[in-house]
């Protein structure tokens, strides 16, 4: 399924991810998965939070540079080479994957990747025929 994810523009030093935390954590927001990378003097943060919206008014009421993103949950077999099982499809398709990271916990055993990928909708009929497993359900469920 097409989830939100929350982009957060930081400056690059120390306590830039705890500040967030922080200001997450006192809201009663989960974050489900998150990613983090440095780009020259800024970092990045990619968040899907288990509330997309109340998690957007609260970052930008505390002073955050937030976009919101459209990316897909994907339930990926947990063994060796499981990961394949849908980056080949997204190949095959010509479908370039931008980034992927993992959810925090698993799904019925399985693991579950937010996949960043373009374009999204040729990525999600690539997946299908595939059977891959587009999850249906919002990932507070989990």
């Amino acid at each position: 399924m097409k989830v939100t994810q929350l982009s957060v523009k930081v400056e690059n030093k120390p306590g830039q991810l705890s500040r967030i935390s922080d200001v997450l954590g006192d809201e009663g927001i989960n974050v489900r998965a998150i990613t983090a990378a440095v780009h020259g003097e800024d970092a990045q943060i990619h968040l899907v939070p288990d509330d997309p919206h109340k998690t957007l008014d609260v970052l930008k009421a505390n002073g955050f540079e937030v976009r919101e993103v459209p990316v897909l949950a994907l339930e990926t077999p947990d063994h060796p080479g499981g990961l394949n099982a849908l980056l080949k499809p997204l190949k095959e398709a010509g479908v370039n994957v931008e980034y992927l990271y993992p959810l925090i916990g698993k799904y019925k055993g399985n693991a579950v990747m937010i996949v960043g990928a373009e374009p999204a909708d040729k990525a999600i009929e690539a997946l299908k025929k595939a059977y891959i497993k587009i999850l249906d359900k919002e990932l507070d469920a989990f």
